[in-house]
Parts: C-alpha cells; structure tokens; sequence
C-alpha cells in the first residue's frame, strides 16, 4: 500500500471522509465531513475507489439524498494494522 492509500484509509478510519450522492445539483464523489467540508483532492477519488475495490472501506448502502458515511472494513483495519507495524 501506498503513502497515499495510507493516509486515505486512515482519514476514513479516524470518519472524516463521506461520499455525497450527487443529490441536490453537486456532483457525486467522496468529501470531507463537517462544516468547511468540501471534496476532496482529484487524486484521492481514484485512491479511494481503489480501496472500495479491494473492500478496505465500504460506502454506506441506504436510500435517500443524504450523504453516506464512509466506513472502514475489517479488512481495512487489518491492513492498516499491518502498515502502522511495517513502519
């Protein structure tokens, strides 16, 4: 794992990060939780796509406009874990 997919899932694990659904005119994609928020860096979309991908970090399935929190996976602990131990 990469420095930037390790600072990805630790944002997600420490619940900074929410995914908007596009509702309400602004475009879908993963931000930055609480007042001041905003989307996050072009360049993390696809690090934490990736991370969805290999099921380190889960969007929270429901319905409705409202945001999604983004969730660390028991997979993700572990592989955070195993990164914070490498280090």
């Amino acid at each position: 794992m990469d420095d930037k997919a390790l600072q990805a899932l630790e944002q997600v694990a420490s619940g900074n990060l929410e995914f908007h659904t596009g509702a309400w005119g602004c475009p879908a994609g993963y931000r930055w939780c609480g007042v001041g928020g905003g989307s996050v860096p072009t360049t993390w979309e696809s690090v934490l796509e990736r991370l969805e991908a290999k099921r380190l970090i889960a969007v929270e399935q429901r319905r409705g406009p409202l945001e999604r929190t983004v969730n660390i996976t028991s997979d993700g602990l572990t592989a955070l874990a195993s990164a914070s131990l490498a280090s």
